[in-house]
This record gives structure tokens, sequence and C-alpha cells, in this order.
């Protein structure tokens, strides 16, 4: 194998797994060791640099960021139920105890820069692409046809998830950029739109239409059949305040979950979620499930809706076919029926939550626009422009359903063409990220970072009592962690981002940091392939998905190969080094916003 380019941003940047995972590359163990040092208000804006909205993420990011935890690996063969660190809840802790921020946030330029963009839909995508251009002096107005902003942040994520006063907090910060908010106004025309001179469009308007499903009975008892994001909106709109005691909601994602839980709050007293997968393969989050079961609501799995049973039009039940998966020689799973009888359900309410899907009727054909067979606009995936140049895409509405997070990285790149578009430059030419490597050491043995490893199971978050919250829709749940179970939290992340760094030149081959390192992961070793040199490692590396770090050739002719896969950057090889050949170098990866950092340099005229 070649000597690995610790110069390349992506290598380091891949290391640091959950960076990694995030969509929007928040710097997460940085801003975990400015909670564990009190310093919230800095933890926020390390985030709110990156993913713009801390406290709602906080309590409703699907965390892609916690399952890349190294600190799940680690554990796999040491703890009863290894986890990984409390990332989310952690990002909640600084927003929960910041100070004051505001004055540190940026400030609306007097003088604009002359260019309009507006963006449709007040959704996490479009106000992202507003915070990262109005300060840069551009003139951006967003449409919704809600009163308030935050789209799907506050029609469809129920109260006691995410209150409403850390939405307005968090849509104000943006809003009070000079951003020109006009709510209750309906796009209803991207044509028209398009005629009123904007230099950029973003369409930012979600996945608005619930899916239905049309099986016999659906029309007769319509009546008490409701699309549950439709009815979710609702409840948020003060137009529905009870429900059926008897409540069947159809579908395993996270709408199902909030449809049932907020069914438990406005009058349902027998609620059940029915779903044609087994529980492991719904799409919900576990956590999500997990707090759905603990309010005493019942999943049943490989039922298959057969027909709605209604009394002249009044519903009273569903029967569902029971089915179980079978798999092919490939692996592909099918449900086929098992043979029993159809089971029947009493209801008096059904709320279907089996997918949701784009509805485009107010962007016309004949504009340039190109449509996939699935009605989806084709979006570059890189610059999330359509076919029309200056018309953009992002979040739900370019690529599907998925979550905040994607659409708050969506914005981003959006932002990013919108600016090099107005320049005319190239938006295929995306800029590199700002990459910094930094010693941590501050003596012979000491550094600037604990790299005491905590032993600590992770910690829980705790909840209200059944009683208050079942009771009332606006208390939250979760009540987050306090300042000294945050603390506890944040010292069992790995520092995955301090990098173990060697340098070959000064190695004296001992295998000091060989015999030191507890996690087997350093090999002193002769060269090869690199499935032959995984398999001939200390602890053999499985994940391939991880690179090996191998240096240039020693003096021996030998080269040191590290496993990134399962290190817990303690920082014992560096201390353990006789030559410091190991340091341990703290990495920074910063995105290049929009603005000029991510323009082309202009060359002088000769």
């Amino acid at each position: 194998m070649k000597p690995t380019d610790i110069g390349a941003p992506d290598y380091f940047h891949k290391v640091v797994d959950c960076q990694w995972a995030c969509p929007a590359h928040t710097p997460v163990p940085e801003y975990i060791r400015l909670i564990a040092a009190g310093r919230y208000g800095d933890a926020y804006m390390v985030n709110w640099e990156s993913n713009v909205f801390p406290g709602i993420l906080g309590r409703t990011c699907d965390r892609p960021c916690e399952p890349a935890c190294r600190r799940g690996r680690v554990e796999e063969r040491n703890a009863e139920k290894p986890e990984p660190v409390a990332i989310c809840r952690l990002k909640r802790v600084a927003a929960d105890n910041k100070e004051d921020i505001r004055d540190r946030l940026p400030k609306a330029p007097k003088q604009k820069n002359g260019k309009r963009v507006a963006c449709i839909g007040a959704g996490p995508s479009s106000l992202t692409v507003a915070r990262d251009l109005a300060p840069l002096g551009y003139s951006v107005t967003v449409f919704d046809q809600d009163p308030r902003a935050g789209g799907m942040i506050w029609s469809q994520i129920p109260r006691f998830r995410l209150p409403m006063e850390v939405i307005d907090e968090e849509t104000g910060y943006i809003l009070n950029l000079g951003v020109e908010f006009k709510g209750g106004v309906k796009i209803d025309s991207l044509k028209k739109l398009l005629h009123e001179g904007y230099d950029a469009i973003f369409v930012g308007s979600g996945a608005p239409r619930g899916r239905n499903l049309v099986i016999p009975g659906r029309t007769e008892a319509a009546a008490n059949i409701h699309i549950g994001i439709d009815w979710l909106s609702s409840v948020s709109f003060e137009h529905v305040s009870k429900i059926g005691k008897r409540v069947i909601v159809l579908g395993g994602g996270n709408t199902a979950m909030d449809c049932c839980r907020t069914s438990r709050r406005l009058g349902g007293e027998d609620v059940k979620v029915i779903v044609r997968s087994g529980y492991e393969e719904m799409k919900a989050s576990p956590w999500e499930k997990e707090d759905a079961v603990h309010e005493g609501i019942p999943i049943l799995n490989y039922l298959v809706p057969r027909a709605f049973v209604h009394d002249n039009g009044k519903l009273t039940g569903m029967t569902f076919e029971k089915v179980k998966a079978v798999y092919d020689a490939r692996g592909r799973r099918e449900l086929v029926p098992t043979g029993e009888p159809d089971q029947h359900f009493e209801c008096d309410d059904v709320l279907i939550a089996v997918g949701q899907e784009n509805a485009f009727p107010w962007i016309e054909r004949d504009i340039g626009i190109e449509f996939d067979k699935g009605g989806m606009p084709v979006v570059d995936k890189v610059t999330m422009q359509s076919t029309l140049r200056h018309v953009l895409f992002g979040g739900d509405a370019a690529f599907g359903p998925k979550n905040i997070i994607w659409a708050v990285a969506h914005g981003h790149d959006a932002a990013i063409s919108i600016d090099k578009l107005c320049h005319d430059e190239d938006t295929k030419e995306r800029p590199s990220p700002l990459v910094n490597l930094m010693s941590q050491k501050m003596g012979i043995h000491e550094w600037s970072y604990d790299n005491d490893i905590s032993l600590a199971n992770r910690y829980k978050v705790p909840w209200r009592d059944k009683k208050v919250t079942l009771k009332d829709i606006k208390v939250e749940v979760e009540m987050g962690f306090d300042p000294k179970t945050g603390f506890a939290e944040a010292q069992r992340c790995l520092n995955c981002d301090v990098q173990t760094v060697f340098t070959d030149k000064l190695c004296i081959e001992c295998d000091a940091c060989v015999d030191i390192c507890p996690m087997d992961c350093i090999t002193f070793t002769d060269n090869g392939e690199e499935s032959d040199l995984r398999g001939r490692l200390n602890a053999p590396a499985k994940t391939s998905g991880q690179d090996l770090y191998v240096s240039g050739t020693l003096k021996t002719g030998r080269i040191m190969a590290k496993d990134e896969d399962v290190c817990l950057h303690c920082g014992l090889c560096a201390e353990r080094c006789p030559t410091g050949a190991w340091d341990m170098q703290k990495f920074l990866l910063d995105m290049a916003p929009a603005g000029p950092a991510c323009r082309s340099p202009k060359r002088k005229a000769a």
C-alpha cells in the first residue's frame, strides 16, 4: 500500500465518524468538549454554523451521527449493551443552557448587493438558504402558505416533542437577518414567479402530500379516515382537538409514531399501530418506537390492510391479512400470506401514515424543468439545480421525504450554487473545506484535552411522568440532560478529532506504541496489498469502510499500519514514544460557506 496522504481533507474527516456521517458535517467532538467545559454558548455557535437549528435538532434529529459513533464499536466486546455517545441530546444541552447569543449572529448588511432570491416554503432547507445568503447582502424573500416559519418543523412535529418557543427562537434568528417573510402566501404558479425578476428561486416546499390507502370501504367510511400528515397539521393549527377512543394508525415511520402518540393525548384510549412489515424493519427511528411503546401503544406487525369495515358509512373497524417474511437466495424479502384467518380490529378512527410524496401542481411543465417518471424534479445532487439552472430544489422537495439535517445540508449546497450563479461562476466547481491540524502537546506527557476514557454507560434522558404528559399535548415529554449529566455524557466522547499523527523519519521501531495500545490497532509489518495487510495486523481490520493509516518505508523496510476503526484516540502511543514519532493533533474541518470563500479567485490583468 502507498503511504497515507493525511493532507487530503477527507482522510481525517472520515476518521471523525460522527462528523463524516452528519450531512451538514457538524464538528461533533469540538462542541462536545465545549459542553464539558461549560461553554454552552460557544458549543451552540459551533452547531449554528453548520446545522442551523441546534435546539430543534437537539430534540428531533434523526441522528445519522450516532450509529457511526466509534464508542459503540470499541465497546462491542466490553459492554453488555454498547451504545454511542448521546450526540443529539448533547446538542440540546448547548441550546438549553446557552447565554443570549444574538450579538454573536451575523448582522443584516445595510447595503444590499442588488441580487434577489425567492425561497418557496419556510422549512429547514429554505431557511438555511436564507441564513447563508442574507448576511452576504442578498434580498431574500421566503414564501409560505402557513402563517409562521418552520414548515414541517412546526406543522407536523407535535409540541410534546418540540415546543413552539424553540421553533420561534431559531427561525427568528434567521428572519432577523433581514429576510422578508411572506406568511400566508401560497405560490400557485412558478411561471408567474419567474416573471417577477428573481435572480434565483429555491424550492423547499417539502413533501406535502400523504399517501392514501385505497381498499374496500375507504370511500364509504371517509369521514373517520384521515391522512396522517394532514391530521397532524390540523392538530398544530388547533383545527382538531379530539379523536375517537379506539384508534388505528397504519404505517411504521416516524409520522405514524407522532400520530399514535398525539392520538393518546386527544382522547384515544385504545390506540394501536399496525404495520405490514416486521418491527425491526419499520422505518421509524428506534427511539421513536420505544417512546410509543413506553406510552402504552402496542405495535402489531406483519398485518396487511384488507378493508375498512363500516355500518352504513360509519367506520367500525378494519380487517387485516396475516403475512410472514420469506427471503430468497439473494436475501430479498417477500411478504406472503400465512393462511391464517383475517384479523379484525374495532376502531372509531384510522390515521393513514404509509408514506409521503411530492405534489407539484403549481409548477408548469412548459417552463424548462424536467420531471422523472415518479413526478419528481430532475435535480443535480451536487449543485441542487434543476434543468432550469436558476431554479433549485432542496429538502423533501428535491429527493423525497428524509429528515431535517439532510434538508439543512441541501440548503447549504444550494446557497453556494446561488452565490456562484450570481457571480457568473461554474456551479459544479465546489469549494474545498478548510482543514487544520494542530498539535495538542503541552509538555512531554501532557495534552490540551482530557484523554481519560470514561467507563460510564450512556446516560438516559429523563422523561416527565406519563400522568402529566398524556393529559396535555403541549407538555414536552423529554426533559433534557441537566448540566451535571450533560458533562458526564460528554466525557464518554473519545475525541475522535484529535488524531494520532505519525512521522516515520522519527521512528526507531522500538514497538513501545504497540505494547501500550489498548486496542492492538498499531502494527509494524511488511507492506502488502490491502486485503492481505488487513489480515496480518495484530488485530485484523475487518471494517473495510474505514481506511488504514499506512506510513512510508521505515529503516528496517517495514511499515507502520494502524487500524483507524477502533482507535480510542487515547494518546498512549504518543505518551510512550521516546522520539516523538507519534503526536496528537486536533483536526478541524470547516466547510466553505456561500460567499467569497466558495468563489474562484479572480486573476488580475497583467
